[in-house]
């Protein structure tokens, strides 16, 4: 290019010299007349090119680019050479898309590709048989408008895609997906479908045992705590081995009884045909309620404060929510040593509210704290024993927490206790009803 430029511009000081002379040998008009038919020539050598090259441009095509000389040549060429790497990069892409579209026709789990109106662009076969789409039909349409299910719409809506959502699609009764959506690229989106049905078949068959188990064993367990009772209640009773035994046996079979409706409580929060009741609850009344239960089961071992900074009252099942906050108070009152201080605590943190209950214990490694509300884990397996907790309670309060869209909050640190928080979402809060209220819904 640089040597097509040099060339030019020695023509046009040569020209410029060619016109100097005839100026001087043949005057003025002469030396006007030749230049304007030179610079006609040029100037129809320049149209003609540029009409081959807006022709070109019509259908470009490396076989099919212009030839000329001089600048154009070389401008030519360089179309040439840029349009023959462009056909190469295409034919890589190409290739490169083929090879993905290959992968993902390939995976075991469904992907739709969103763009960033959630209209479908791409889907592979798996997708098209867990949401029975038709890539070449419902490319375009927007995903909602195929994939019917309100829980799918709320999650795609609600933008919180940490957690999978479980769902039944409406065209397969059978068929029961985990739904993840992967943000991208700038409002991009993928869907992944991944089914879960064997797992849930699983799941079904264990809950179902361990509901059935615990309630073939209330029934006996009743009958032999109640004999225990009324053995060691008898005003004779000589055997020392009895005395001592007897005792034991009755802790035991206690012990069991709260394991068996922990077990059954679980089983109840897990089952799919057990929705949440709602009703409006006093959390206020319902913690000054806890913390009396508190200063009865504490017995004076420990200092035990209640601070009421909210007065909201929650929508949801009061059943439900003192049984969570009432293992939490246990636990606190569990692992505190005596003298120990214990605070029940309802506060209104921003938009959110939470209950939580702090106490002065032993406090907990932060390896545990990820698995504390995994069924029967326990971070100190011998003092869990003395302390009589079944392993249950923090697993039961995470259930709970989720029916009502909420979450536990765990901090906790070795030598400085431990504060545990039931964080609810502004859409659970309630204002409080006065008695002014409550007289005129009951009139």
């Amino acid at each position: 290019m640089k040597q097509a430029w040099g060339r030019c511009g020695l023509i046009v000081v040569l020209l410029a010299l060619c016109c100097f002379v005839l100026w001087l040998a043949a005057g003025p008009a002469i030396a006007l007349a030749v230049l304007s038919v030179i610079l006609l020539a040029l100037l129809a050598r320049h149209w003609r090119n540029l009409i081959a090259l807006a022709r070109w441009l019509r259908d470009p095509a490396p076989e099919t680019v212009p030839q000329s000389s001089g600048l154009w040549d070389e401008a030519f060429a360089a179309l040439h050479r840029m349009l023959r790497y462009q056909r190469q990069s295409e034919s890589r892409l190409s290739a490169t898309l083929v090879r993905f579209q290959e992968a993902a026709a390939a995976m075991p789990d469904g992907v739709v590709i969103l763009d960033d109106a959630d209209r479908v662009q791409w889907c592979n076969p798996k997708a098209e048989e867990h949401f029975g789409l038709d890539r070449r039909r419902d490319t375009g349409q927007h995903i909602t408008y195929l994939v019917r299910q309100p829980e799918f719409g709320g999650y795609l809506r609600a933008e919180n895609y940490g957690e999978p959502l479980v769902m039944k699609p409406a065209r397969g009764a059978d068929l029961t997906l985990s739904v993840q959506l992967v943000p991208y690229g700038e409002g991009r989106k993928l869907v992944i479908s991944h089914d879960v049905t064997q797992l849930e078949r699983v799941e079904t068959v264990r809950r179902d045992f361990v509901a059935n188990v615990s309630h073939e064993l209330r029934t006996p367990l009743t009958v032999l705590a109640g004999f225990l009772e009324t053995m060691a209640g008898m005003p004779r009773l000589d055997n020392d081995m009895a005395r001592r035994a007897l005792p034991l046996m009755m802790d035991q079979a206690r012990r069991m009884q709260r394991l068996v409706e922990d077990l059954l409580t679980l089983s109840r929060l897990e089952g799919a045909g057990n929705p949440l009741h709602e009703e409006r609850v006093d959390v206020p009344g319902l913690a000054r309620a806890l913390y009396r239960d508190a200063l009865a089961l504490s017995a004076g071992r420990h200092r035990i404060r209640l601070e009421l900074d909210y007065d909201g009252w929650l929508l949801g099942n009061e059943e439900e929510l003192r049984s969570a906050f009432s293992n939490l108070v246990s636990n606190a009152i569990r692992y505190t040593p005596q003298a120990g201080e214990i605070t029940l605590a309802w506060v209104r943190r921003g938009e959110d509210a939470v209950f939580a209950v702090e106490d002065g214990g032993i406090g907990i490694e932060p390896q545990h704290i990820p698995r504390l509300t995994e069924r029967f884990y326990r971070v100190d397996r011998s003092r869990s024993r003395e302390t009589g907790g079944t392993g249950l309670g923090l697993a039961i309060v995470k259930h709970v927490l989720a029916r009502h869209q909420a979450r536990l909050e765990i901090a906790s640190g070795p030598g400085r206790g431990s504060r545990f928080g039931a964080v609810f979402p502004a859409q659970r809060l309630l204002a409080p009803v006065t008695p002014i209220d409550s007289a005129k819904k009951t009139a």
